[in-house]
């Protein structure tokens, strides 16, 4: 299983959990990171942060300490 801050620009990963022991973990539900929800990696900052992600239509910047607690395929 990859973490979000694993994918490169153009890759495409469909959320298969989030971490349970994340602080920001109620916040990327609210945001739209759901479990069976596809997204995909559109851009990123020269040194990996922030990632930039296209989910449910609308484009979402995340530090990569907040991708990585998103898990998938």
């Amino acid at each position: 299983m990859k973490t979000l801050d694993q994918l490169n620009i153009g890759d495409k990963m469909m959320i298969k959990n989030l971490s349970k022991d994340s602080a920001v973990r109620r916040r990327l539900l609210d945001m739209g990171l759901t479990p069976g929800t596809g997204l995909q990696v559109t851009g990123k900052a020269p040194f990996g942060d922030p990632i930039e992600i296209l989910v449910r239509g609308y484009k979402l910047s995340l530090r990569k300490s907040e991708a990585e607690n998103v898990m998938g395929e």
